[in-house]
């Protein structure tokens, strides 16, 4: 029989941050012309003015495109935002939600988290919902308690494998080149699934793909694939560049 993880989407999505202008979109040609013949689920992240540029540069290769945040409202008097609709209007399928810079930087809240990630639902995004705890946590041992917390509070009723990745970057791993252990890895990854189980129940939460990030390189893609609950990543700096993007994508499509 073939285990859950043979059954999920593999997936590895590209977060540009604010990096980038019309010039880098170059870099999809280049990713598409050497992806696998099998590849996973490939979603890039632009800044989003690139967005609708964005998908008619990764449409011919089937790169998917996605944005880094959303607002919670639909529409109103919301200065340099963006909303669901309009990020779908542009053709984009997916957009991050909750990641650490916007819940440190913006001070974003589980509750707020949990209201994108809605709105994005009714636009008929993907949502990539991010979790992590900072090197102090860890330090406190208080991983898994932050990481259940973020999850009670930041993911709706209605999550399906369809609607909703779970990415958890360990914040403290974020573009600092650290990586937790292996071992590490798969307690949280396990931990996650084992959270959406219970809530979700088990032929929902089998399906719901989790990824890694935190200083992901082609050097360690491999090794972390490995994990049973790891059906991905979540890359930063290494997406920008399909010579260090595609290895990565490559060892999840072995894996």
């Amino acid at each position: 029989m073939p285990s859950d993880k043979t059954k999920r989407a593999k997936i590895v999505a590209g977060n540009w941050k604010m990096n980038g202008t019309a010039a880098a979109l170059a870099e999809l040609s280049k990713l598409g012309a050497v992806l696998p013949l099998a590849p996973p689920r490939v979603v890039i992240c632009p800044p989003a003015p690139l967005l609708f540029r964005a998908t008619q540069a990764g449409s011919p290769f089937g790169i998917q495109i996605g944005a880094q945040d959303c607002h919670s409202e639909n529409a109103g008097a919301f200065t340099g935002d963006i909303s669901a609709e309009m990020i779908a209007d542009t053709g984009a399928t997916h957009v991050i939600l909750g990641h650490s810079e916007r819940r440190d930087a913006h001070h974003e809240t589980d509750m707020e988290v949990r209201c994108k990630v809605e709105r994005a639902w009714a636009a008929g995004l993907t949502a990539i919902v991010c979790i992590g705890e900072t090197a102090q946590e860890r330090e406190a041992a208080n991983t898994l308690d932050i990481i259940g917390g973020q999850l009670a509070g930041s993911l709706p009723d209605g999550v399906t494998a369809e609607n909703t990745v779970v990415a958890y970057e360990p914040i403290w791993a974020i573009g600092t080149g650290l990586v937790p252990s292996f071992d590490q890895i798969i307690e949280v990854h396990d931990f996650i699934r084992q959270r959406l189980t219970r809530r979700y129940g088990q032929a929902t939460a089998q399906m719901i793909p989790l990824l890694y990030g935190g200083s992901v390189k082609p050097d360690n893609a491999a090794m972390i694939f490995q994990a049973e609950n790891v059906d991905g990543a979540l890359v930063g700096g290494a997406s920008l560049k399909a010579v260090d993007f595609a290895p990565i994508i490559a060892a999840l499509a072995a894996s």
